[in-house]
């Protein structure tokens, strides 16, 4: 098969369309200027590509259709008016060609469609739809465009149908009509109802638009309180995590260091510190089931075991006496229910602060928790008499096998389950040696004091009923 030749125009096309030559296909190139736009008015990216020139173009088509169609079929009636000419053609077409600028100039379209139409109607030509141009390009003036402007407009365009026949009798060799007083009236009866209904289009469009924006709204809102939620709750179920699992590793390393120097010189002390490194590994599975059952909603069954409160703080304490650290609790007031949020963060920030203790405070501190039940708040002290130097190893690390370093996240993390229920928590070396961590959590409705005599109501225990 013989190879096809092309002209030079073609190659020299082909090979450099980046100096103005755009298009996508066989017909669609047009030369272009520097900045874009076409030099002559050929078919360009800008026009094929513009998403509303359907719209446009279909309205304008359509009403030019039916002004000119139906004004030449009502004008067979009429013999008493002027013949339609090429002048009236035009008029009928120029008001829909400018609702080809209704979206863009909305009161430059709305302005020449009505000046045809008054044209039209003074030069005296047969009645018909020759208005629906001017009355729909009102609409859209009245909706995009300033009111007192489109006013200005009517007013000089009605001014101008009922004067300017009195005033000049013909322009141009055409003839033009003066409309009688009664006619007047009625076309100004037209244009105020014509005005009153675009004004509620207006309303009308406004109102949805209101609306829909408020809907969005909403829904970025509701988007951004999910999103709120979400980080709160991972962060919840961090801090969780985090006081479970180093509570309760911390212990478990301590009972395994016991463990292994006892292991053949006194294998019964050994057994025990096994016995309690199986009872520490498996609170903390159950805690950390607790806690993850959160990330599963599907999962409608109920936890086995409620969440650890003050309820649970004498138990607490007996694991941390077993890892080696002597620790008491003394309670200031009756105990009585609280909330069980308050009630689990209180016991967290216990957990945590007794972690701290064992692991920084050294070997020979003891630690004393005060629990103080006030009307309106519910105080936390725990505060131990260490010498304030990290209990480690010869290689630089924790008794619990973590590198130490002074930044943390246990004393942060107590003080953000503090003041996630309104309350403060401040932590520092207290007077006379060892470290203070002291919380006070804000009761939302004060709880009354029992009465003298009157048995006080127990610590509520999260997931068991009041």
């Amino acid at each position: 098969m013989p190879r096809r030749v092309r002209s030079p125009t073609v190659r020299r096309v082909e090979s450099e369309p980046a100096r103005g030559w755009r298009g996508e296909g066989r017909g669609q190139y047009s030369w272009r200027g520097p900045d874009g736009p076409p030099l002559w008015g050929g078919r360009g990216d800008r026009w094929d590509r513009d998403p509303h020139r359907g719209a446009r173009l279909f309205p304008a088509l359509f009403i030019g259709a039916v002004q000119v169609i139906g004004t030449r079929i009502a004008a067979r009636g009429q013999a008493d008016a002027a013949a339609l000419d090429p002048l009236a053609y035009a008029l009928l077409v120029a008001g829909p060609a400018a609702l080809l600028l209704r979206r863009r100039t909305p009161l430059l379209a709305f302005a020449v469609a009505l000046a045809a139409t008054v044209a039209y109607a003074l030069a005296g030509y047969p009645s018909g739809p020759y208005f629906l141009a001017a009355l729909v390009a009102l609409f859209t003036a009245v909706r995009r465009a300033e009111r007192p402007a489109v006013l200005a407009v009517v007013a000089g365009g009605y001014a101008a149908y009922v004067g300017l026949g009195r005033i000049l009798p013909s322009v141009g060799g055409v003839e033009l009509d003066a409309p009688s007083l009664s006619r007047s009236i009625v076309v100004a009866v037209w244009l105020v109802v014509a005005l009153a209904l675009a004004g509620a289009n207006r309303a009308r469009s406004e109102y949805f638009t209101e609306m829909a924006r408020t809907r969005g709204e909403a829904a970025r809102a509701r988007a951004e309180q999910s999103r709120r939620q979400a980080s709160e709750e991972r962060l919840r179920i961090a801090r969780e995590l985090h006081d479970v699992l180093g509570h309760h590793l911390s212990l478990i390393n301590v009972r395994a260091g016991v463990a292994l120097h006892l292991l053949d010189s006194q294998p019964e002390q050994a057994r025990e510190a096994l016995g309690a490194i199986k009872t520490a590994s498996a609170e903390a599975l159950r805690e950390v089931r607790g806690v993850l059952a959160a990330l599963n909603p599907q999962d409608e069954s109920a936890p086995l075991s409620p969440a650890p409160g003050l309820s649970d703080l004498d138990q607490l304490v007996d694991e941390t006496r077993a890892a080696g650290l002597f620790a008491s609790v003394r309670r200031d007031g009756p105990p009585r229910h609280i909330p069980a949020e308050l009630d689990r963060a209180a016991y967290r920030i216990v957990q945590e602060a007794l972690t701290n203790v064992r692991r920084h405070a050294g070997p020979d501190a003891t630690a004393t928790i005060t629990i103080g039940y006030g009307r309106d708040a519910l105080t936390l002290r725990v505060e131990d008499t260490g010498d304030g130097r990290t209990a480690s190893t010869p290689d630089g690390t924790d008794d619990d096998g973590a590198p130490h370093d002074n930044l943390g996240t246990g004393i942060p993390g107590m003080r953000e389950r503090a003041q996630a229920l309104g309350g403060a928590l401040s932590a520092g070396p207290r007077v006379g040696g060892g470290f203070l961590v002291e919380a006070t959590l804000p009761l939302t409705e004060p709880i009354p004091l029992p009465e003298e005599g009157q048995t006080p109501r127990p610590e509520h225990n999260p997931g068991e009923s009041p």
